[in-house]
């Protein structure tokens, strides 16, 4: 428990630091370069430049692995649950999709993302669309309350996957949806990986892609079918405004994290060799009527 409570506190302290950087988050960057960098980024995980011209400025942050909105097949009046709702993208992607009978609520554990969040929600005068501070693996959502639950790229950081999938299935109404991209791994990573990997990144908490479908299978779920899967390359990660927690640099008194376009050579193999062994997916799965 004190070692899932460490993961906790070092993913909430990386994405407090994103949320409150913002667009401006590199000095040696402008607002203007870095907000064109995150539309990239995002473009490449499925999002379409339309789709990110419909959202307010500041709610992409460049962060995910997939469009789970894309996949979902909203529905005029459904409820839907985003589980580490960030900046509100995909929940305001939602909103169009759900209308102004439907519902869309974002859950996320960091302050500071869930201030920059509804300040988003504000902005683009969003009626239908809130956002709640809690875990994921401890919904703040009574049982019964979505049609579909979606998430992009949180689970992965979530040390007891299968208490979040038991919480999705808890809060799904009966026949209700999840919508999940993520990241998995392929073959196990090595101890070099292990050892220079960052507690908060994506990779440090990734699993083998069987044990997180089984995850989803065990807590009663249905129909889990892994729509698509897409392997990144090095220049996507490099492209990545937002990656600074791959490796840490072992050569200082302290772990200083690096843009990986400043590593030295050995990290550079490390992110490669990571890269090969990591996959994003998009699963679905439905809870049973009965």
């Amino acid at each position: 428990m004190m070692e899932e409570e460490k993961i906790r506190k070092n993913v909430r302290e990386g994405y407090a630091k994103i949320a409150n950087e913002g667009l401006c988050c590199s000095s040696s960057t402008s607002c203007c370069d870095h907000s064109t960098k995150c539309e990239e980024v995002s473009k490449k995980m499925g999002y379409t430049e339309q789709e990110l011209k419909s959202i307010p400025k500041g709610s992409n942050l460049g962060l995910g692995c997939g469009n789970p909105v894309a996949i979902a097949s909203l529905k005029e009046g459904e409820t839907v649950i985003d589980l580490g709702s960030g900046g509100g993208v995909d929940c305001f992607l939602a909103a169009k999709k759900v209308g102004e009978n439907g519902k869309v609520i974002g859950v996320d554990m960091t302050p500071e993302m869930i201030d920059k969040a509804r300040e988003n929600a504000r902005k683009g005068n969003y009626k239908n669309v809130e956002f709640r501070l809690g875990e994921i693996e401890n919904l703040p959502v009574a049982d019964n309350t979505a049609d579909v639950m979606i998430s992009n790229c949180v689970i992965n950081l979530v040390p007891n996957k299968k208490r979040v999938f038991e919480e999705t299935f808890r809060v799904l109404k009966p026949g209700g949806r999840l919508m999940v991209s993520d990241i998995v791994l392929l073959k196990e990573l090595s101890e070099a990986i292990k050892e220079r990997a960052h507690p908060a990144s994506c990779v440090q908490g990734a699993i083998m892609k069987d044990k997180y479908i089984a995850a989803i299978e065990q807590v009663g779920f249905e129909d889990v079918k892994i729509i698509s899967e897409t392997q990144h390359s090095f220049e996507d990660i490099v492209e990545n405004p937002n990656v600074k927690v791959v490796v840490a640099d072992k050569k200082k008194d302290t772990e200083e994290l690096k843009m990986v376009s400043e590593l030295d050579k050995e990290a550079v193999e490390i992110v490669k060799e990571t890269l090969a062994a990591t996959v994003s997916i998009n699963v679905s799965a439905i809870k049973p009527l009965k």
